[in-house]
């Protein structure tokens, strides 16, 4: 099974490619990055089409998203819903499942507490894919913590029987 796993942002979309065959293997990872100077339309189509690219380039089983938390700044939630919109539209053109994750679920898969902090979960997917290095920038190291929280969560539903 090879999961994409998105962490969803207007300016910073991180993406990460997981097999899971015979243990975890890292495929590949980044950011789809957004210029400031685009308006928000343009953006958008920005990540559409890189993300299509990825879809294409990889051909993942399955995707998993980050859901938005809830956001002090209205703003910042928007953006990333609008994003996020894009995504799952992009997602659905290519004839994918979808999956939804929260932010605490994931860290409560990957670190076992769901109040982790940003290096506790860089710390976790380096180890859950036996990497030399902890992947950078965080929105891509993000990306692979909900990669592998969808691939553990997974696991455990097929343990139970659902």
């Amino acid at each position: 099974m090879r999961i994409l796993g998105i962490d969803p942002g207007i300016e910073t979309t991180g993406y990460g490619v997981v097999d899971d065959n015979h243990g975890l293997k890292m495929i590949d990872y980044g950011c789809i990055i957004t210029s400031r100077e685009l308006s928000l339309a343009q953006r958008l189509v920005v990540i559409h089409q890189k993300l299509a690219v990825i879809i294409a380039e990889y051909h993942p089983d399955t995707v998993a998203v980050e859901e938005i938390f809830f956001s002090k700044n209205v703003k910042t939630a928007t953006s990333v819903g609008h994003a996020r919109g894009v995504i799952l539209l992009t997602i659905a053109e290519a004839g994918l499942s979808v999956f939804e994750y929260t932010p605490l679920q994931v860290k409560h898969t990957v670190c076992g507490a769901g109040h982790a902090d940003k290096a506790q979960i860089q710390k976790a997917v380096k180890l859950f894919l036996q990497l030399d290095h902890i992947p950078k920038p965080d929105d891509a190291a993000d990306a692979l913590a909900i990669a592998i929280c969808h691939i553990q969560r997974n696991k455990i539903c097929r343990l139970m029987g659902k």
